[in-house]
């Protein structure tokens, strides 16, 4: 029987996730949401103290304490009242806003203990099969600019084999679909698209070139429409 960890570990949640302030959120209704598909008996736990207060303090701080609960495993998360800053915020300006949403990103936390968008919280920005091409990417820009520049101060321009050069569109073209956003890429790697781009397009490699290039352009036209929004 598969591990139920995971599964879950498993489901890309990358779509479905918001960046604020450098971190990123996940919507606890999508988060639970999917885990009852999974697990029809999971449930969540929102602890109170004896009083029936829904949150801890020290006297000068607060945070709350949910639990979350699959395959009679609960998983419990800690997390301390912030501001849009994730600066705690003084126990005599908390409102009850502040406290639900807080119980609302800790029982999201909860669920990734259980396997669900924990990568998130590790400092990734996709699964590990993802990761994987996106750190392949980053090492074959790297290496190609490494290669231009030696090249360029000897007045010629290194050609690619035919392998390399269909082995470099792939892993291009898979980066770019799992990116999500032109903003994810660095000078480096624009300069090697554009490389790439400008020796598919001279050797004749019309459907590889093409592919790039509208997925390429595409990306670009959304962040220019992204901004013009602003």
């Amino acid at each position: 029987m598969e591990n139920y960890f995971s599964v879950l570990n498993a489901i890309n949640v990358s779509d479905k996730v918001e960046k604020k302030n450098n971190l990123s959120y996940l919507s606890w209704a999508w988060a639970w949401g999917e885990i009852k598909k999974i697990h029809p008996n999971a449930n969540y736990k929102i602890y109170e103290r004896e009083d029936g207060c829904i949150y801890w303090t020290d006297g000068r701080t607060a945070w709350v304490k949910t639990g979350v609960t699959i395959n009679d495993i609960e998983h419990i998360e800690y997390l301390p009242v912030m501001d849009y800053r994730n600066q705690s915020i003084p126990l005599e300006k908390i409102t009850s806003f502040d406290v639900n949403k807080t119980i609302q990103r800790s029982l999201t936390k909860a669920c990734a203990r259980h396997g669900l968008g924990l990568y998130i919280y590790a400092g990734e920005d996709l699964p590990e099969e993802e990761t994987q091409q996106a750190d392949e990417f980053k090492k074959t820009a790297t290496a190609d600019k490494r290669a231009t520049t030696k090249a360029l101060k000897k007045e010629e321009l290194p050609q690619r084999s035919e392998e390399k050069l269909k082995a470099d569109f792939t892993t291009t073209l898979q980066h770019l679909v799992n990116i999500k956003s032109f903003d994810n890429l660095n000078n480096t790697q624009i300069d090697f698209i554009n490389r790439l781009l400008k020796e598919l397009k001279d050797r004749n490699f019309t459907q590889q070139y093409e592919q790039l290039s509208t997925l390429f352009t595409k990306l670009q036209n959304e962040l220019l429409q992204d901004n013009a929004n602003l």
